[in-house]
């Protein structure tokens, strides 16, 4: 018979939750239906719906040099330390981003974890990620690490055909780990793999169950990190488990009772979906969202930390301490010094996020650039609006390009009706006239300005006097391919 009594976490009068049992099974559930593997997989539905949760804190971890270390070539210990150093600079003591993970398992990876240790920063806190198995535990306590994930598959793919095990099995592998970290006073981060792929019911909840057990036993917290491994969870309202993101977070909380400050979200974009899967997680009861910078990652990717840093701005109306401006350093030293190239259209980060090439929407900016920007990205990135200059800017594209590249304000500003501004499009017609396809580059564009406004050179050249410095030189054009022409 069930009970009926106050749930402090809903405030409300409850029925005491069914609890489910672990289902051994003799054959895996691959879903087939679902994930036919020779067919696109589907999405379904069950017109379900689950409360919305959203808990009273909300925060980021990282998984940059874990997971993002996946998919390109390691980093060097002193950019370990570097990027480090970034993500602690752009919380700015907001705790936002409160952890970043690492690998521990070669000597680099193992120096990097040390110095990183070493600057003592309140956030990001450093923790490790290993895999279910004692060897790999001894090199987290030989570090003195307060926190790891260790890896536990949840789904019948790998339980039984990655690890040729039965379910019952994979969970006495696990818990024996995580009786391990316990014992030694780390907090067990469980890296739920393949969750959107996994019986919930029959496997994710009864192993949750279990692990709050071991909690309350040791009094100490048991956290699960809930996996998309594949990309394949879904947030639209009545869809089914087990891919449903709103339905696996409800459930781990309601069912598992696992507290909201212990369930963590971690998404791939294979799908295209992972900035509101992860949002959606949010929203339903996790706390943290796992990312890495730029959503460099495995395959398609991570969640990048960058968009959930503004997806938390917009949800909670507040950046709290965060200096925002610190995700473009990060970009730069990303493209400049690691040689990453960031898709110019990527959001917040790339080059042209912020640029239009389109004459109309070039003209709008012009007379006010809030018309066109999705807010002052100048004030909180530090990447001011600019316009790309092609066949399709017209006199207003060519006429905010000089007043943002020479910083004109005010009365100083040229307007697109300036008869100069239209021998400067004269000239780039003629190019466009004799088979040009390409935009112009700022080098060029200073060429064509240098020519029909030099006043404004001599100015750049004034001004760098005045400073102390003569850099005239840097404002000679090189276009001796345009001269030609």
């Amino acid at each position: 018979m069930k009970k009926v009594e106050f749930d402090h976490r809903t405030n409300l009068i409850e029925q005491s939750v069914y609890k489910y049992d672990l289902q051994e099974v003799d054959e895996p559930n691959l879903f087939r239906k679902i994930f036919p593997y020779t067919e696109i997989p589907k999405i379904t539905f069950n017109h379900r719906l689950v409360p919305m949760f959203v808990p009273e804190e909300i925060w980021i971890t990282d998984t940059t040099f874990r997971d993002g270390q996946q998919s390109r070539s390691p980093y060097k210990v002193e950019q370990i330390v570097k990027i480090f150093d970034y993500l602690n600079k752009l919380d700015n003591h907001s705790g936002v981003i409160r952890q970043t993970e690492f690998f521990i398992y070669s000597p680099i990876d193992r120096k990097a974890v040390e110095k990183c240790l070493s600057r003592e920063y309140l956030y990001p806190e450093v923790t490790t990620w290993i895999r279910a198995k004692e060897e790999d535990f001894k090199l987290v306590k030989e570090m003195g690490i307060k926190e790891t994930g260790i890896l536990v598959p949840c789904s019948d793919y790998h339980i039984f055909k990655k690890l040729n095990l039965t379910r019952k099995q994979a969970i006495e592998l696990y818990i024996s780990i995580i009786k391990l970290a316990l014992e030694n006073g780390i907090i067990p981060r469980c890296h739920f793999e393949d969750i959107t792929r996994a019986d919930f019911y029959g496997f994710v909840v009864p192993f949750a169950n279990e692990l709050m057990k071991l909690s309350g036993q040791a009094k100490m917290p048991i956290k699960i990190r809930a996996c998309d491994t594949l990309g394949l969870g879904v947030s639209y309202p009545g869809t089914a488990l087990p891919r449903c993101v709103q339905g696996i977070i409800y459930g781990l909380r309601h069912y598992a009772e696992v507290p909201s400050e212990w369930i963590e979200w971690h998404g791939h974009n294979d799908f295209y979906k992972v900035v509101t899967n992860s949002t959606t997680a949010w929203l339903y009861g996790a706390s943290a969202i796992n990312t890495s910078l730029l959503g460099i990652g495995e395959r398609t990717g991570n969640c990048p930390l960058e968009a959930m840093i503004i997806e938390y701005a917009q949800l909670r109306g507040t950046i709290k301490n965060m200096k925002l401006e610190v995700i473009t350093e990060i970009a730069n030293y990303f493209e400049k010094e690691l040689n990453y190239q960031i898709p110019p259209r990527t959001p917040f980060v790339g080059s042209a996020f912020n640029r239009t090439t389109a004459g109309i929407h070039a003209d709008g900016i012009l007379k006010d650039e809030e018309i066109y920007n999705i807010f002052d990205t100048e004030k909180i990135l530090n990447k001011p609006v600019l316009v790309t200059v092609g066949s399709h800017s017209g006199l207003a594209g060519i006429a905010f390009w000089i007043n943002k590249y020479f910083k004109l304000e005010g009365e100083r500003k040229i307007s697109k009706k300036d008869p100069r501004a239209l021998k400067i499009k004269e000239c780039i017609d003629q190019e466009y006239a004799t088979g040009r396809i390409t935009n112009f580059s700022d080098e060029e564009l200073k060429f064509f300005t240098r020519m029909h406004i030099p006043e404004l050179f001599e100015e750049l050249k004034i001004k760098s006097n005045e400073n102390g410095s003569d850099k005239s030189d840097s404002y000679i054009i090189k276009s001796d391919s345009l001269l030609e022409k």
